[in-house]
């Protein structure tokens, strides 16, 4: 099972127009096993969903009957009639992938009009909250607000461009949020890309689950200090990085997951 989710995520879901970087997939991979394996429940939901590569790898990591929430403007070009190709293309890669989308977990909006329970209506409680929406600071202030009022005890949200400079008000605003947050949430695991959080009780937990996942044993473990919690950065040298990169633009999709075993 574990070869065939690996072999999906480097070759079929490449398929999908957008980005989630190796170190993350095997983030979010390692992370929905862990809670599959010890029967932690609750929905999925996803803020910023472009075409689907990161919301699609989610639904195959939990299993195709459990709730995963798409939520994004669905606003990217628009056909010739005037209708967003966004969408109907998200919806043609979850067919494609064979992963079909339930349109009645969708939710077509802006994220900061949102409330908690509209979210609870639809998956219940949490166990998963990504957060790629908006990268102003109202934008991260706001979804950080939403996801921690439907996380489960056991819940998990991932930030993404949390140190990106291209988006320094993420930085800014992942940063505020911890800190308001320090008695209730904490940072357990850190990439290039996202940063990765749950309640102080599971800290441990979840530090183990990086520490102990074979998926992640490619990588260099670095105990870092962030905010006063120790996270578990992930390094993946440039090397590695360049050889992926290299092996994806010749074609060679099938065999780049063997860099990251």
């Amino acid at each position: 099972m574990n070869s065939d989710i690996r072999k999906f995520i480097f070759n079929d879901l490449q398929s999908v127009e957008g980005y989630i970087d190796p170190p993350d997939a095997l983030v979010f991979l390692t992370l929905l096993q862990t809670q599959n394996l010890q029967d932690l429940k609750g929905g999925v939901a996803e803020i910023g969903v472009f075409y689907g590569r990161s919301y699609f790898l989610m639904k195959a990591a939990t299993g195709i009957r459990q709730p995963v929430l798409a939520i994004d403007l669905f606003n990217l070009n628009d056909d010739d009639d005037g209708t967003p190709s966004q969408y109907r293309r998200f919806l043609a890669n979850g067919e494609k992938l064979g992963l079909p989308v339930d349109e009645n977990l969708i939710i077509h909006g802006d994220s900061t009009a949102l409330t908690p329970q509209e979210i609870v209506d639809k998956v219940g409680q949490t166990r998963f909250f990504s957060i790629d929406g908006g990268h102003m600071l109202h934008h991260v202030a706001s979804d950080a607000a939403l996801a921690t009022a439907t996380l489960a005890p056991h819940g998990v949200i991932a930030f993404d461009d949390t140190f990106n400079p291209a988006w320094p008000e993420v930085t800014v605003g992942v940063a505020d949020f911890l800190r308001q947050k320090a008695d209730e949430l904490r940072p357990f695991c850190m990439t290039k890309y996202k940063t990765y959080v749950c309640r102080s009780e599971f800290h441990a937990f979840y530090t183990a689950a990086i520490r102990e996942s074979g998926h992640l044993a490619a990588f260099e473990h670095v105990e870092t200090e962030f905010l006063g919690s120790t996270a578990i950065r992930l390094n993946n040298p440039m090397g590695r990085r360049m050889v992926y990169e290299l092996m994806v633009h010749a074609g060679m999709r099938g065999l780049s997951e063997r860099v990251y075993r």
